[in-house]
């Protein structure tokens, strides 16, 4: 049976529960970095050997587009998605296509007051989120 939590966030969203669902976003919500597809799918062939990739990839752009998780774009064009709501920007080397989480108040203020006083003509702009891109330089291994 799915954790209340899982159930909660789709019913919130008004996704129908179903098995695939469930198991989906569970598995993107409890992988500890930044997933491909694959990376989801080979993770849920351990316990649902029969889910089509179809189904995932269809269930992550929904989950996607409702908010519930992130897309990460990368560099090249690989997809991978994020399952943290809180405000946060990402560090990302195109080296090993490691990607960080990075929380920095500071930063989030000086975008939220730079829009405050500047539009972009012909624009509305809902969020600002960073990729900084560089060179990880400790020696911790890729997030992939």
């Amino acid at each position: 049976m799915a954790n209340k939590t899982i159930i909660k966030i789709l019913i919130q969203n008004g996704l129908k529960v179903t098995p695939q669902r469930t198991a989906i976003l569970e598995t993107v919500l409890t992988l500890d970095y930044h997933p491909t597809a694959e990376n989801i799918i080979e993770t849920l062939r351990i316990t649902q050997p029969h889910l089509s990739m179809g189904t995932v990839y269809k269930t992550l752009e929904t989950l996607s587009s409702k908010g519930i998780i992130t897309k990460i774009y990368t560099e090249s064009d690989i997809v991978r998605y994020d399952n943290s709501s809180s405000n946060h920007h990402h560090l990302y080397s195109s080296e090993n296509g490691r990607i960080d989480d990075y929380y920095d108040d500071n930063l989030f203020e000086l975008i939220k007051n730079y829009f405050e006083n500047k539009s972009i003509p012909g624009f509305f702009v809902k969020d600002v989120k960073l990729q900084i891109i560089g060179q990880f330089t400790d020696n911790n291994q890729p997030n992939i």
